[in-house]
């Protein structure tokens, strides 16, 4: 289990403090999905919809760029 889950609703790293998901919960979930880019696409897509909806001030392709942006 990680420690780098997000703290909602403002959506920061509860391991590191950065924005969540962190470089770290990134290369985690990456080797978690490994073989399943779809279902980390999904995933995550499910985590930017829960996002919008907290952080409804912050610009929709920040949000979208920080959740999705760095799949493979």
């Amino acid at each position: 289990m990680t420690t780098h889950g997000p703290v909602l609703p403002t959506w920061t790293c509860g391991g590191c403090g950065a924005s969540w998901p962190c470089r770290t919960r990134r290369q985690e979930l990456l080797a978690e999905y490994a073989g399943a880019p779809v279902s980390l696409s999904i995933y995550m897509g499910s985590h930017l919809v829960a996002a919008t909806q907290d952080m409804s001030w912050a610009p929709a392709g920040a949000l979208h760029r920080r959740f999705l942006g760095w799949l493979r």
